[in-house]
C-alpha cells in the first residue's frame, strides 16, 4: 500500500506553520496509524531530516496521549478508535491524508502534531478528584451502588482525555470531558460529600482555560473514541446550577470546605 501524507509541521508554538508531502511507500495494512508513521520518520531520520512530532504513550487505546486529525476527523475515520489503534487496513491504496493537530485557543500547538493539553488538567486539579476522607478500602459490596448510578459512573469514567471532544466541537468547547469528569465521581458515594464544590470549581476552571461554550451540536460525542454519551454535559450542567443556587453568594468556588 502506498499513500501521500500532508502533515503540519511547526517547529514549536511561536513559529508558523505549514503542511508537507511525504510518501509513505509500501506500508503493511496491518499496521496501525503509528507505526505508519514510525516507519515514515526513520525514513526521514536517515535521510537527516527532522522527524514528525506527534505524541503517544501505551498504543493501546488507553491511555489518551495520541490524537491529531485525519482528513479533518478527529483520531480518524473509524467510529470509537484512537489512532494508536486504528489500522492502515481502513485506507485505500493511493489514498491522500492530510494530518493535523488539535485546533483550539486551549490548545496551543507544541511541535507539528502535539499540542498542550494541560487544560484538562488545570480542570481535573481545580476538583476532579475526592479528598475528603473515606476509610480504608472497602470490601467490594460493602457499599451499596445502585447499578443504574455504577454504569453511568463506569461509563464516564471510559473518558481518557484525548481532546477529541475539543477538536471536533466547532465552538472549541471541553463540555464534554468536563462532564464526564464531574460525573463519574458525582455518581458514587464517595464523592457526594464535594459533589457541589466540584461542579463549581471544575467549571469555573473550564471557563478560566478559554474553551468555547456548548451549543449541544454533538460532534464531541460522534468523535469520542470512548463514545462517552452526551448527557454527559446535561448531568453537570443540572450539577453547576444546583450549587450555584445553593453557595450562591458564597463566592464562584462556593468558598471553603
Amino acid at each position: 500500500m502506498n499513500l501521500t501524507l500532508h502533515v503540519w509541521r511547526q517547529a514549536n508554538a511561536a513559529a508558523p506553520g505549514r503542511m508537507v508531502r511525504y510518501d509513505a511507500r509500501d506500508v503493511s495494512e496491518d499496521m496501525s496509524f503509528l507505526e505508519m508513521l514510525d516507519v515514515v520518520n526513520e525514513k526521514l531520520i536517515g535521510e537527516g531530516k527532522e522527524p514528525i512530532a506527534f505524541e503517544h504513550d501505551c498504543r493501546e487505546g488507553i491511555c489518551g496521549s495520541c490524537g491529531f486529525m485525519i482528513n479533518g476527523a478527529a483520531h480518524g475515520p473509524q467510529k470509537g478508535t484512537t489512532i494508536c489503534q486504528l489500522h492502515m487496513r481502513y485506507f485505500k491504496d493511493g489514498e491522500e491524508l492530510y494530518l493535523e493537530p488539535w485546533r483550539a485557543t486551549a490548545f496551543p500547538v507544541l511541535k507539528d502534531l502535539v499540542v498542550d493539553r494541560g487544560a484538562f488538567d488545570r480542570i481535573i486539579a481545580a476538583g476532579g478528584f475526592v479528598s475528603v476522607r473515606t476509610g480504608s478500602a472497602p470490601d467490594g459490596n460493602a457499599i451499596p451502588v445502585p447499578k443504574e448510578a455504577a454504569d453511568t459512573a463506569m461509563d464516564a469514567a471510559a473518558c481518557i482525555g484525548c481532546g477529541a471532544c475539543v477538536a471536533a466541537c466547532p465552538n472549541a468547547a471541553a463540555a464534554l470531558f468536563t462532564g464526564a469528569k464531574i460525573s463519574h465521581l458525582g455518581m458514587l458515594p464517595q464523592g457526594q460529600a464535594e459533589r457541589s464544590r466540584r461542579a463549581l470549581r471544575m467549571v469555573e476552571q473550564l471557563t478560566l482555560e478559554q474553551f468555547g461554550s456548548c451549543t449541544n451540536i454533538g460532534e464531541c460525542e460522534a468523535a469520542c473514541p470512548k463514545q462517552i454519551p452526551i448527557e454527559m454535559i446535561a448531568r453537570m450542567n443540572r450539577d453547576h446550577l444546583k450549587a450555584a443556587w445553593q453557595f450562591r453568594g458564597a463566592g464562584k468556588s462556593g468558598g471553603g470546605e
